[in-house]
């Protein structure tokens, strides 16, 4: 690319929006121009509004500590200084839907970690390796935008991502009833442990929402694009429970799968770590050379070892047996926080990007 696309940060002193920031400094493809967020932060230096709140383990980069935060309820004056935005935005579910369709409407492409639009009918929920081809409905909903170029793509929730791309990969043996408990880390509910203390040896059986988007959201990701809008899939019927544990980044999966065609342990391992989509084929720089890895040692995966790989951008699958009731059984491990939030967001900019869908404004 000859030139960086401008990209500015909605909800950028957040902790998702922190990780944006972190995962595209020296991007080949993109560079943070703009940073947005509450009034209460604009017209700081992005140093000086997100103070002693910086939550990522590397440095804040250079490149942004002295730009000057915006007003994100500004949206002409935002949009009018990038080409497209990422939103990490902190505010509620029609607040949300409202601001980023705003954004698009000034035709401003939006690449959204919230879940205000995962249902919107025109709005594409992808996990690139999976369903890029729900990318179709964004001509439809930028004539329902009345935009030429704005558009609005989100990703899913980040708990499913460490069990849907294992389903995915072995949907040809016709996965149609699972049953999934995720051990969800702090950082999802965008805190740490000095934020929040009574987490410390503690367990939360209760995440509000989660269940239901752990439950429906894959359906969404296997749907059909018919007459400009995305249907579900009915199979497989998932039912989850999803825990609060003491763990900073990463969320487990105990998963298990009844298949109607019985395949072999040897076989769902293949289909595995052989699973690769567009990302991988296109070689986008966010994306991992191996989506998934299987682990053959009974005690992995294991968060402290293994949710870093890929630069958090792959998924860590062992425990793989057959069960007593169900078909097998298995526990994945994805990050929350990169591939589950700004960094699946990122490598989707960066497919649409690849496929002419985001461009340099005129």
């Amino acid at each position: 690319m000859e030139k960086k696309l401008r990209v500015g940060v909605l909800g950028a002193t957040g902790m998702v929006g922190q990780r944006f920031i972190s995962l595209l400094e020296n991007h080949p493809w993109y560079e943070v121009v703009t940073v947005a967020a509450s009034p209460r932060s604009a017209g700081r230096t992005y140093e000086e509004a997100v103070g002693d709140r910086w939550k990522m383990t590397t440095s804040m980069p250079e490149s942004v500590k002295k730009l000057t935060v915006m007003n994100v309820n500004e949206v002409e004056a935002v949009a009018a200084s990038v080409d497209f935005v990422f939103s990490a935005v902190d505010m509620t579910k029609d607040e949300i839907k409202a601001i980023e369709e705003a954004y698009a409407k000034t035709g401003t492409p939006v690449v959204s970690n919230n879940s205000a639009h995962r249902w919107t009918p025109d709005v594409p929920m992808v996990v690139p390796e999976i369903n890029p081809e729900h990318f179709e409905v964004i001509e439809d909903q930028k004539k329902r935008l009345g935009t030429d170029r704005g558009f609005i793509v989100v990703k899913p929730n980040c708990s499913i991502q460490s069990y849907a791309p294992v389903l995915t990969a072995w949907k040809e043996f016709e996965p149609y009833e699972v049953v999934a408990t995720t051990y969800q880390a702090i950082s999802g509910a965008g805190k740490n442990f000095k934020d929040w203390p009574e987490m410390v040896e503690n367990i939360i059986p209760y995440i509000g929402g989660e269940e239901e988007k752990s439950e429906q959201e894959p359906l969404r990701l296997w749907g059909k694009v018919e007459n400009g809008e995305i249907v579900k899939a009915s199979e497989p019927v998932i039912t989850c429970q999803c825990i609060r544990v003491p763990v900073l980044n990463g969320h487990t999966a105990a998963v298990f799968v009844k298949f109607r065609k019985k395949p072999t342990k040897e076989e769902l391992i293949d289909r595995m770590v052989s699973f690769k989509g567009l990302p991988q084929e296109m070689e986008l720089p966010s994306a991992p050379k191996q989506f998934i890895q299987y682990l053959e040692e009974d005690n992995r995966p294991q968060v402290n070892l293994d949710v870093d790989f890929e630069k958090g951008m792959g998924i860590s699958v062992g425990r793989l047996r057959e069960d007593s009731v169900y078909d097998y059984k298995f526990v994945g491990l994805s990050h929350n926080t990169v591939r589950g939030a700004a960094g699946g967001a990122v490598l989707s900019a960066e497919l649409l990007t690849a496929k002419g869908y985001i461009k340099a404004k005129e």
